[in-house]
């Protein structure tokens, strides 16, 4: 399994990284990213920390921890710039907190994360056919959510991929031990959103694919 969509105690998770990343490798991991939630009130506190939880795990376990950030809530005309300044401070991964049906997210911001080049525009609720092609053009992923709430629109989400050729992931937004996935239920996640059966070894092709272009090499 690899989940580029994480929650640590830095930002609303319960777990420190360390118990989060050793849970994620006790039920098969290959990869996993720490993403907690930033504006900018705690973006220079939450990266620098990610960074060196990373650099140390690295050495020492075998789940590859890629450091990054998920822009939560950040007003679409601040969006652009606050992607340069999460990757100035190191971000290897830069997720954008999409239009999910279930928050009052600002519209506008899923074309902005694209328009800006997040990594991952996140659950990006009832997102338009022409912000799915800007994201196929751009080479930006859209998330398939293990989140509840999050999930209501993911068969939408898979439909406005398969239309527009943009690459999806699948990633479980994890905030809790339990919200970790099996590769038995990330099986029934994707198909749940309508995709066929088998098709969770392609979603985890695009999260590797995403991996190696930020330059991590993570193995099957």
């Amino acid at each position: 399994m690899i989940d580029l969509h994480t929650h640590s105690l830095f930002s609303d998770g319960e777990l420190i990284p360390s118990e989060l990343v050793r849970r994620a490798e006790a039920i098969g991991y290959r990869a996993i990213a720490l993403t907690d939630h930033a504006d900018s009130s705690n973006i220079d506190f939450i990266i620098p920390r990610a960074i060196r939880v990373a650099q140390d795990l690295n050495q020492a376990q075998s789940v590859k921890v890629v450091p990054g950030v998920e822009l939560t809530h950040v007003p679409p005309g601040l969006i652009g710039p606050m992607i340069r300044e999460a990757r100035g401070l190191g971000a290897a991964i830069v997720i954008v907190h999409g239009e999910s049906i279930v928050e009052p997210v600002l519209k506008g911001t899923n074309r902005a994360g694209i328009e800006a080049g997040a990594d991952i525009l996140a659950h990006p609720g009832l997102i338009r056919l022409d912000e799915a092609e800007l994201a196929a053009q751009n080479d930006i992923f859209l998330e398939i959510s293990a989140r509840s709430g999050h999930s209501l629109t993911n068969g939408h989400v898979a439909r406005m991929a398969k239309e527009t050729g943009a690459r999806l992931v699948l990633n479980s937004d994890t905030h809790a031990p339990g919200d970790l996935m099996t590769r038995e239920f990330a099986s029934m996640v994707v198909e749940g959103a309508g995709l066929p059966e088998g098709s969770l070894d392609d979603l985890l092709s695009n999260s590797r694919l995403l991996l190696n272009k930020i330059g991590f090499s993570v193995t099957t």
